[in-house]
């Protein structure tokens, strides 16, 4: 396959196809998804779509199709294009994608959320179909036969009564006469029929990949390009005071010393301001950035310390907070007396640190701009690179590159608005870089979070009330300057959509200050609501005896649908997805058996442990086998992980995404904690945040991905939330220590 090149609209018509190419362009998305703008850049989900995707069939048969999502390794410029490609009928060896640069008019483009595949699957298919059925028209009418006849086999158009057949390079020409049928016209393959979709196939991108051939932010050049790294303040909004703009001019390659603004208001993806060392090449600005001697003002999160701040949070935990979901009484439950059981449980603040740190290039000439980077969203690059410049968002042409990693970090741009600032005021080519580093230190932070639990217990040990309230920087905190308070979409992430069927329950949220900038992250708030409430499951069901596999079944009742109708302050789902408890049951009931649960003979220091969660409208449960020797060391010896995200177009590259979701838990939840000194980040590589190595890793991880006939929900961030729990939960049944805090590495299991 070819490397994977940027294109424009006009540039795939006008550069990509040659004459005679058949090239599609029709609405593909439903008009309730349509709205006037896209959503504004700090939305966790981007919901507004301006679509028109693109595919055409050059006239030697190679099917060109766009991709209009970033690939990070989640396999969405693989599995989008593998659904076009197989309601076409196309041989996928013949298939050539093409990475759309930013534009809104191909809907959203932020590869957030995992809902690439949901919200464009049917797009897709519709797209596909359209193809299909003009080259059938195209070809029927050539042979002077009734439609009805033909039919398409792989790459080609078939007359079976008379044994014609026509590639499709060969109806190409004759087929872009045709007219655009109508979306009631189409036919779809029947599940049968299928060649790819739910089949299994590799990243599109894996030879490149593998060749040291693929194309990643760091990658991109430009004639005459400088290289600049930039020194941010060591306290989120200070300011520079003073620097030595000679020094830096004395390292060989130095070329420029330039102060950039910091953000006004909130900090959103404005970049953080400070000095940049402009050079010739990165060690040299690198070099002269250590000289800079820059010293800064204060600001008002120099009062930020991690251990008073923890006490704080935790406090107003322990006090009444705003109401987001409640049912009965649990103050009059409570008040009856009987066992209740209380539990405080926290995360802290974690760091992205995806493989590939940020990285921009630019090129900014008069009221225009070109970028190449690194990112999850081209079009929030265009508006804050356009409201940096002072230009329309029009004017910035976004080309996207792969990504060495994601997790959220990139779809916040605030590293490109500097690349774009640099290369006005040098009126040449800058390639920002930021190091290990800087990644750690002035990143984007997964929120840290207190959560108080507090529930009583029957006669049968259920809960007869059940109270739990979680109190996080929000990360509208970052958006509007005051933010206190976690939003519905945070609190729907396993805060407010518990599905557990209890006569007595209250969700409260608690305000917190915020001190530094807050981002989504892999999973988001799921993390840390997900570790609070299937750990305190997992106590209930010992306090009462039962086994927690049982205890959870128990809890979620009567198979149902769960919507805010039926259950007030429940969160709404979109259509045809409501919270399913059946499939929740059935994924625990699975993954309980594919771990022999209760089946297995531990030895001393062994044990298993569940959790089960449904994030991005996918069902997971998630056993962890854990042994503990007596030095205190933890090991991994397995993971078992069941699955229901609906269809699920390419189980393989889903399978890749729920072991590596094993190891990316195993570091958030071992090592993972970003702290703060007077304001300022204490860590700094991995050396102080570190990552799982092999011999923390999971040894064997088993994913069982189901198959369903459910529309397809999202598979690159369920598989984290319910693995912290089920390790934790793994090392008391092991150990007997309960974890109420993490990471693990700061508690001594030695005496357990």
């Amino acid at each position: 396959m070819n490397e994977i090149t940027n294109v424009s609209r006009r540039g795939f018509l006008q550069g990509v196809f040659s004459a005679g190419a058949l090239v599609l362009s029709v609405k593909l998305v439903p008009q309730s998804l349509l709205a006037a703008e896209t959503g504004a850049p700090g939305t966790v989900d981007q919901a507004a779509f301006h679509p028109s995707m693109w595919v055409g069939i050059e006239p030697d048969g190679t099917v060109i199709i766009v991709a209009h999502r970033s690939e990070m390794g989640s396999g969405s410029r693989t599995a989008l294009p593998l659904v076009l490609a197989d309601e076409l009928d196309a041989d996928w060896k013949r298939v050539r994608i093409e990475q759309a640069i930013g534009d809104k008019r191909y809907g959203s483009q932020d590869t957030d959320g995992s809902h690439s595949v949901r919200d464009f699957y049917q797009p897709m298919r519709e797209a596909g179909a359209t193809a299909r059925l003009m080259l059938v028209r195209a070809a029927a009418k050539e042979w002077g036969v009734p439609e009805s006849e033909c039919e398409t086999d792989l790459h080609t158009v078939v007359h079976k009564s008379s044994g014609k057949k026509a590639d499709y390079g060969k109806l190409a020409t004759a087929a872009a006469q045709v007219p655009v049928p109508s979306k009631d016209e189409l036919k779809f393959k029947p599940k049968s029929a299928w060649r790819y979709v739910a089949k299994g196939s590799p990243s599109y991108d894996l030879d490149t990949i593998c060749c040291g051939k693929a194309g990643y932010g760091m990658d991109a050049q430009a004639e005459g390009m400088l290289f600049a790294a930039v020194q941010h303040p060591p306290v989120l909004g200070s300011k520079v005071k003073s620097y030595d703009d000679k020094a830096p001019l004395q390292v060989k390659g130095v070329q420029q010393v330039i102060a950039i603004d910091g953000f006004k208001g909130a900090p959103a993806f404005q970049p953080l301001g400070g000095v940049a060392v402009v050079a010739d090449n990165t060690w040299s600005a690198f070099e002269g950035r250590k000289k800079l001697n820059a010293t800064w003002e204060n600001s008002p999160h120099s009062v930020y310390n991690s251990d008073e701040y923890k006490k704080d949070l935790q406090k107003t935990a322990r006090t009444a907070g705003k109401v987001s979901r409640i049912k009965g009484d649990v103050d009059a439950e409570f008040a009856k007396g009987g066992k209740i059981l209380e539990a405080d449980y926290y995360a802290p603040h974690l760091a992205h640190v995806s493989m590939e740190p940020p990285v921009a290039l630019a090129d900014v000439r008069g009221d225009k701009a070109v970028i190449w980077t690194s990112t999850q969203n081209p079009q929030a690059v265009q508006e804050v690179v356009g409201a940096q410049l002072g230009i329309p968002p029009e004017n910035v042409t976004c080309n996207v590159a792969l990504l060495g990693g994601g997790f959220g970090r990139k779809s916040k741009p605030d590293y490109v608005a500097e690349a774009a600032i640099l290369s006005k005021k040098t009126g040449k080519p800058v390639k920002v870089t930021w190091s290990r580093e800087d990644d750690i230190k002035f990143g984007y932070y997964h929120s840290v979070a207190a959560m108080y639990m507090k529930a009583s217990l029957g006669a049968d040990g259920m809960p007869t009330a059940w109270l739990h309230r979680s109190v996080f920087p929000p990360i509208g905190s970052t958006f509007a300057e005051g933010a206190q308070y976690g939003d519905a979409g945070e609190l729907g992430m396993g805060w407010t959509d518990v599905p557990y069927q209890l006569a007595n329950f209250r969700a409260e949220v608690g305000p917190a200050v915020n001190h530094v900038r807050i981002g989504w992250y892999r999973s988001v708030a799921n993390i840390y609501h997900a570790f609070a409430v299937q750990s305190f499951t997992d106590e209930l069901a010992h306090a009462a005896g039962k086994d927690p596999v049982e205890y959870r079944l128990a809890l979620l009742g009567d198979a149902r649908k769960i919507t805010p109708k039926d259950t007030p302050g429940f969160p709404e789902s979109p259509a045809g997805y409501e919270y399913d408890t059946a499939r929740l049951r059935r994924v625990i009931e699975l993954a309980a058996e594919q771990s022999g649960w209760g089946k297995k003979k531990l030895g001393k220091g062994r044990g298993l442990g569940i959790a089960a969660h449904r994030s991005f409208l996918t069902y997971v449960a998630t056993v962890v086998e854990v042994e503990v020797n007596n030095q205190g060391e933890i090991k991994i010896p397995r993971v078992d992980t069941v699955l229901d995200a609906g269809l699920v177009v390419n189980p393989e590259q889903t399978r890749n995404q729920f072991e590596g979701a094993a190891v990316f838990g195993t570091s958030l939840a071992r090592y993972g904690e970003i702290t703060a000194k007077n304001g300022v980040i204490e860590q700094s590589n991995f050396n102080d945040y570190q990552i799982a190595r092999m011999g923390d890793a999971p040894y064997h991880v088993n994913v069982r991905v189901l198959e369903s006939d459910a529309p397809p929900a999202g598979v690159g961030e369920p598989g984290v939330p319910p693995f912290a729990p089920a390790l934790c939960n793994a090392i008391f049944a092991a150990t007997g220590k309960r974890v109420r805090e993490l990471p693990l590495s700061k508690i001594d299991f030695s005496a357990a």
